[in-house]
This record gives C-alpha cells, sequence and structure tokens, in this order.
C-alpha cells in the first residue's frame, strides 16, 4: 500500500483549494468517527455531516467527497446515491457498509470505492488518499481545456467521460468497464468502439483490455501495472506494444525508466 504522508495530502490539492467531505449515515458514532479519521488525515477539510439521505439531498452539498453509508432506514445508500448524482455529477462516493455484497451495484452510480465496517484504519488511508490525490489530478486539469470526452449512458445516468483521466479499460461479463482517476464506470457495449474513440494516448494490449499509456506505472511481457490495477499483455501484442509506449515516450518528451 502507498504510504499517504501529509505531504501527499498537500501535493494532492492546488493552494486555492480547499476540499469539502460529506458524511452521510444514520448512526451519530459513525459520522464522529470518520469525522475524526479525516481531520487527522487533513485538518483543512471542510467536513458536512447528515443523518439521512433525505437530508444530504436537500442540503445542497457542493462536496468533493461523499462518505455514504448503504444500509439506511427509509432510503438506502444506493438510491440515495442515484438521486444524489442527479445534482453532482464530479462528487466522488465511497460507500459504507456492514454488508459487502451490496457494493456490486456501486458501479451504476459511478462509486469510487467502498469501505467494510468494522473500517480498517490502513485501508481508510488508503482509499481516502486515493480519493485526495484523484481530486488533486482533476482540479489542475480544470485550469486548462477539458478536452475530448464521450458520454456513457448506464442505469438511466448520462455520465461524461474525459479521455486524459481514463486510466485502462477491460471487458468484464459483455460489460466495459472504463477506470478513471475519479471512480469507475461500466455499460454494455465493445471495447474496439472505445478503442477506436480514444486515440493514440492508448493501446489494446489484450482484447480484453485497452490501457492509457499516461497511467503505465511499469511493465513486463506479460503485463502492464497501471495507477489502480493491472491489464494483460497477450504475448504477440508485446513487441507492438513496447513500440507505441517508445513513440507515446517521444511524443510526450519523456524517457523511458
Amino acid at each position: 500500500m502507498e504510504d499517504f504522508t501529509s505531504q501527499t495530502y498537500a501535493d494532492a490539492r492546488t493552494a486555492k483549494d480547499t476540499v469539502c467531505v460529506a458524511i452521510c449515515d444514520d448512526e451519530a458514532f459513525m459520522l464522529d468517527l470518520l469525522e475524526e479519521k479525516i481531520k487527522n488525515m487533513l485538518p483543512s477539510a471542510v467536513i458536512e455531516q447528515f443523518s439521512s439521505g433525505r437530508e444530504l439531498l436537500e442540503g445542497n452539498t457542493q462536496a468533493d467527497i461523499l462518505f455514504l453509508d448503504i444500509q439506511m432506514p427509509e432510503m438506502d445508500g444506493m438510491e440515495t446515491a442515484r438521486l444524489f448524482r442527479r445534482q453532482r455529477k464530479d462528487t466522488l462516493i465511497i460507500f459504507i457498509t456492514a454488508a459487502p455484497e451490496y457494493v456490486f451495484q456501486a458501479f451504476d452510480v459511478g462509486a469510487f470505492h467502498y469501505l467494510v465496517k468494522p473500517l480498517s484504519d490502513d485501508k481508510f488511508d488508503e482509499v481516502f488518499g486515493n480519493a485526495l490525490l484523484g481530486i488533486g489530478r482533476r482540479n489542475k486539469g480544470r485550469d486548462g481545456d477539458d478536452g475530448d470526452y464521450m458520454m456513457i449512458q448506464a442505469g438511466g445516468v448520462h455520465t461524461k467521460i474525459l479521455f486524459k483521466d481514463i486510466i485502462y479499460a477491460e471487458v468484464f461479463n459483455r460489460k466495459v468497464i472504463i477506470h478513471t482517476i475519479n471512480g469507475d464506470t461500466e455499460y454494455y457495449g465493445k471495447l474496439s468502439d472505445l478503442e477506436k474513440k480514444a486515440g493514440e494516448d492508448f493501446f489494446r494490449p489484450h482484447r480484453s483490455y485497452l490501457i492509457h499509456f499516461k497511467y503505465v506505472l511499469r511493465y513486463d511481457a506479460v503485463s502492464a501495472v497501471m495507477e489502480n490495477g493491472t491489464a494483460l499483455i497477450a504475448k504477440q501484442n508485446y513487441p507492438k506494444f513496447v513500440k507505441q509506449y517508445l513513440k507515446y515516450n517521444q511524443r510526450k518528451g519523456r524517457e523511458i525508466r
């Protein structure tokens, strides 16, 4: 696990930005516990507490990150998230649950990650730290043009995906799962269609994967380790992968390590 120091958090934000974190949970002790953990890692964070999904939706929060309990009375976390997405497209949602089986629905609302109760300190640090880094990268990107993008429709929700934010995509159970710096989105479609739209900064190392060279951390003849996962490389595609990655680094003015 990456060691997220206070300097890492500072690097994740621009000087003009303050991270706003919302917490929605029907248990008061969990609200206070999460606030304490957040403040320990990021003392400058602005924190908002909500005790129900309805209160969250009526609160018109501008949160960058939302910790959302799945199992709540009246309106559960999944339904709350679906309605919340109509208000806030960019908020990173981190689900909190005592029943891990519920998180398989998280793709439908573009969740960033999830945490299982009782909360592990190491896992919380890892997930919250990654969310902060994602917010930092996104804020830096807003200083300029968003660039090319595509619209994904899944579960009645339309999501704007910036190509520059895509880390890699994969096919699983006839669905395309796009992993971005802001979380994951899945939809029914063909990886070949995404490949045609993505451009020369992307490469298809395996029939089930499409990777963005920008986010390759290291590679060998079998796989490419990305910033948030691993993509397989077919044996017959490896020479072309190396050649295209070299061209990418030359085009971007980078050295291959």
